[in-house]
């Protein structure tokens, strides 16, 4: 995954330098196999970070991408968060694994969390990592947590061995935000990681976004950030 080497508040990209920070999103319910192709060509043309997409795509995109440098993510317990059993997102986990994805994203169990059944929660997540073998991101919903659970939250997920933190799944919980993403790399320990998720429309908010100290940027907005030819209105991942 690509890092960058100055102080994010130091970063001065132009928008065609946010590229390798960008996972290409595309999860679609109707999305087609000549989209779905042309979603990873695209990833590579613009040299984005990876390409994300749904599970059932993967045996397509991951051959599609194979030499090209771009990696596959894929999510589970995604875009509906918690709704799926540990056991369930265990196995889902580790057939992601053996299609082929090199990252993955996940949702939590936030009902539990508010319950305060932390154990639970944690090995929800744990159980993923074990199963996967690959880098995780937790996406944490913050704005539906209280300043209490959001500490919880984070704690729980480095606990149980996640790579990145998520600020939230989609722009339907979350717009990405600065203070979001600065309030997840204060708390992240040596090694861990900030993606930001949510409405990423526009190339400055992007460059705001990497500033604050995200190291990803989850979008399906990537081509018009980069090209910075203005807001793509519709975007909600």
């Amino acid at each position: 995954m690509s890092e960058t080497t100055v102080s994010p508040a130091e970063l001065d990209l132009t928008p065609a330098e946010l590229a390798p920070f960008i996972q290409h999103t595309k999860i679609d319910p109707d999305a087609t196999r000549d989209q779905m192709i042309a979603h990873a060509r695209e990833a590579v043309t613009h040299g984005f970070n990876a390409a994300m997409v749904p599970a059932s795509w993967l045996p397509l995109v991951v051959a599609e991408l194979k030499g090209t440098g771009v990696e596959v993510a894929s999510a589970l317990d995604f875009p509906t968060v918690g709704v799926m059993t540990s056991a369930g997102k265990a196995a889902e986990a580790a057939e992601i694994a053996r299609l082929g994805a090199d990252q993955l994203d996940i949702g939590v169990q936030v009902g539990w969390l508010k319950s305060g059944r932390y154990d639970e929660f944690r090995e929800d997540i744990a159980g993923v990592v074990r199963a996967s073998g690959l880098p995780v991101k937790v996406m944490l919903e913050l704005p539906l947590l209280t300043d209490a659970e959001k500490e919880a939250a984070v704690e729980l997920a480095m606990e149980a061995g996640a790579s990145f933190l998520k600020n939230a799944s989609s722009g339907q919980i979350e717009t990405a935000n600065p203070a979001s993403v600065r309030y997840l790399v204060d708390r992240a320990r040596e090694g861990v990681r900030v993606k930001a998720s949510g409405s990423i429309k526009s190339y400055r908010q992007g460059l705001e976004l990497l500033r604050a100290g995200a190291s990803l940027l989850g979008t399906s907005a990537g081509p018009a950030i980069i090209t910075d030819t203005g807001d793509a209105s519709t975007v909600s991942y």
